[in-house]
């Protein structure tokens, strides 16, 4: 298996640890519990249950070992207890959970410095950390939804990131097309399993994430109310939502303002449109007279390159848009750095081969996709990462701004129900 050696795992285990501190810094007993909502956790219950995924996984199902306290089934188990539950659970205090966490990290990394090699711990110790890492992006989210003051993530603005706008359309020539992770022994999880032939016809698509101006049109038009352009579900869902704008998005004395965690900035016009649901991208493009990418165009736009004669695929495909060398900061917004969406415009060191620009970070990219399994689907050991979910949310692809960069790739699938609106999620479009 192809997979970082113990020592970076290691790095890695205690970069995500970090982070899922980070997250949590300056909040209060209240604010770490927060209201029942079924879109976020406890912050408090889930920092723990972090650290009960990487102990229940590598150090007891794997290496044996008694659990770090009696009642940790009874506390962290997702599968066991149920959302609205989370918030009656007898948690243990945050300096006690703390103590409980740390002394997992610690005996994970004991293992990791001095165990003999032990390939499927550490395809566990990575599965723990990826995991990790999508759950720090979750908190990040449910600080914005929450109004928490914005978490010491980011660095300051340079200016890469201000470059405005990206019009115009790429033109993917079609062909036969390989859509998922390949069998080369590195990690990937059981939704992208495996690599597949496929056939795609050619398409055009945005060059480009929707911007907030673009979006603001459709907002002014009246997209909102315009009943013509949602589906009956959309509608109805805009209707209880009691939507005229996105869900930060306010009319200030100067024009239009979005909430950033706690604060109310002005809209930055170039910007890529983020919190908005797959019913309000839909709406989106039947105004625009566009469409959302399948989820096979957007890999084919990410990952594909075209053959010599200029009208096919190659055989070839990219791990990133750029290539095979994971992200740099001149690439993808990734990671927290930016603390939010950048110009749409920046970044073209990240340009796919057909000249698609931030497919990987700023902003998850919904499509059309509903998600399913791939052909002969098998669940991984963690049975419940992806089945569940099969039949009833939409794919989303590309990371968002607050996903870490060790976790994403051009084949990374995630999905959301069509009404969330409070995730990291945007779109681009394509030609009808």
């Amino acid at each position: 298996m192809n997979l970082p050696n113990p020592l970076e795992l290691a790095a890695q285990a205690a970069d995500a640890r970090e982070r899922t501190l980070t997250l949590i810094e300056g909040l209060d007993g209240a604010q770490l519990m927060g209201p029942r909502l079924a879109i976020v956790n406890p912050l408090r219950w889930e920092i723990g249950h972090t650290a009960y995924f990487h102990e229940y996984w590598v150090l007891r199902q794997h290496l044996g070992e008694a659990p770090g306290r009696p009642d940790v089934d009874q506390l962290y188990d997702s599968i066991a207890i149920a959302h609205d539950d989370r918030w009656d659970l007898p948690l243990p205090s945050l300096a006690d959970t703390l103590t409980y966490m740390g002394r997992v990290a610690e005996r994970e990394r004991a293992h990791l410095a001095s165990d003999p090699p032990d390939a499927l711990r550490d395809y566990l110790v990575q599965y723990a950390v990826f995991h990790e890492d999508m759950h720090t992006e979750a908190f990040t989210y449910t600080r914005q939804t929450l109004a928490y003051p914005e978490p010491r993530i980011g660095t300051s603005p340079v200016a890469a990131w201000q470059a405005g706008g990206l019009a115009g359309d790429a033109a993917v020539p079609g062909g036969e097309f390989l859509l998922g992770a390949q069998d080369d022994g590195r990690f990937c999880f059981d939704n992208e399993k495996w690599a597949h032939r496929v056939e795609v016809r050619p398409f055009h698509i945005a060059r480009a994430a929707v911007s907030n101006t673009q979006y603001t049109a459709f907002v002014e038009d009246g997209g909102y109310l315009q009943r013509e352009l949602w589906d009956d579900e959309g509608w109805q869902w805009r209707d209880r939502q009691g939507l005229a704008h996105p869900v930060y998005w306010r009319a200030g004395a100067r024009g239009w303002e979005c909430r950033r965690f706690d604060r109310w900035l002005p809209l930055a016009p170039h910007a890529a449109v983020i919190h908005v649901s797959w019913h309000e991208a839909q709406a989106y493009c039947r105004w625009a007279g566009r469409r959302l990418p399948t989820e096979l165009e957007w890999e084919v736009a990410a990952a594909g390159e075209p053959a010599p004669d200029g009208i096919t695929l190659a055989p070839h495909k990219r791990r990133y848009p750029w290539g095979e060398a994971p992200p740099t900061v001149e690439q993808a917004n990734l990671d927290g750095t930016a603390s939010g969406t950048i110009d749409v415009g920046a970044l073209p060191a990240g340009d796919s081969a057909f000249g698609c620009r931030q497919m990987i970070g700023n902003v998850w990219e919904w499509t059309d996709t509903l998600f399913g399994p791939y052909r002969d689907f098998m669940p991984d050991m963690y049975r419940d990462y992806s089945q569940p979910l099969f039949g009833t949310t939409r794919v989303l692809r590309g990371g968002g701004w607050a996903t870490r960069g060790r976790l994403i790739r051009n084949t990374w699938r995630n999905y959301y129900g069509p009404d969330r609106n409070d995730v990291f999620a945007g779109f681009r479009t394509c030609a009808p």
